[in-house]
């Protein structure tokens, strides 16, 4: 098979998954209607006046910064890389710190490309252990979980709650209920910001691992819990990884 070749066969393949799922889960209730509908219909007109505007301005790094993340929460991965890399073709200093694009490759099947952004971000922020939990996320499916917790980045400095615990579930050293049972022992059940990461993050944990049932559950109840629903970027993105694994279950059925 001609190298070439292989990106466009995997973004075939991603279609055809996503197209599988839609056929599978055609029988099941849609999630959610009561908020999901009007939030991707919001997103939709966002993204139309985001369309005008960069038309207007084509090389407005700002305005491309705003598509690019619309483009993202409605799951046009390409679309979202291609305005975030112009984004960094315009301005370069734009290029360390754009986890936001690190991001993008991965849900577009970029995972050595994902990887690598987010080893460029630990050069500008070596605290962040959630960036390093992507780093390891995007590598598992580049080069496999050994190689991916062998070159895991390091942290010395605490950050925020639940991430140390979390960071050790990744390297292999807690499972996923130890670090919900963790986030309880330590207080922070009534912390929705801690509890939301812990359930996301503990779901991709069981994902890893091949537990996707157990994934897509952790994974719903952070989306949906009521006090973290559309607040802040990372829970627009664990709703993307929660429609992500449901699909993938709908396709292996």
């Amino acid at each position: 098979m001609h190298l070439m070749l292989l990106p466009c066969i995997h973004r075939i393949a991603l279609l055809f998954l996503f197209c599988a799922a839609t056929l599978a889960a055609a029988a099941e209730p849609e999630p959610w209607p009561e908020w999901r509908a009007p939030l991707l219909a919001k997103l939709t007109d966002e993204l139309k006046d985001a369309d005008a505007a960069v038309a207007r301005s084509p090389y407005t790094v700002v305005l491309l910064s705003r598509r690019g993340d619309l483009h993202l929460f409605l799951g046009h991965f390409p679309e979202a890389v291609a305005d975030f890399e112009k984004m960094i073709a315009l301005d370069p200093a734009e290029d360390a710190p754009h986890w936001r694009l690190g991001i993008a490759y991965y849900f577009d099947g970029q995972f050595a490309k994902s990887a690598r952004q987010f080893e460029k971000y630990h050069a500008y922020d070596g605290h962040d252990r959630e960036n390093g939990i992507w780093k390891f996320l995007a590598q598992a499916r580049a080069d496999g979980l050994e190689k991916a917790r062998a070159e895991m980045l390091t942290y010395t400095q605490f950050d925020r709650e639940p991430f140390p615990t979390l960071y050790e579930m990744f390297a292999g050293q807690r499972t996923p209920d130890e670090v919900l049972a963790e986030i309880e022992r330590k207080g922070l059940s009534d912390d929705h910001r801690a509890l939301f990461f812990g359930h996301y993050y503990a779901g991709l944990g069981e994902a890893v691992l091949g537990h996707r049932a157990r994934a897509i559950a952790l994974v719903r109840q952070a989306v949906e819990d009521p006090e973290a629903r559309g607040a802040g970027y990372m829970w627009q993105v664990a709703r993307l990884h929660w429609e992500r694994l449901r699909a993938e279950e709908a396709a292996a059925k």
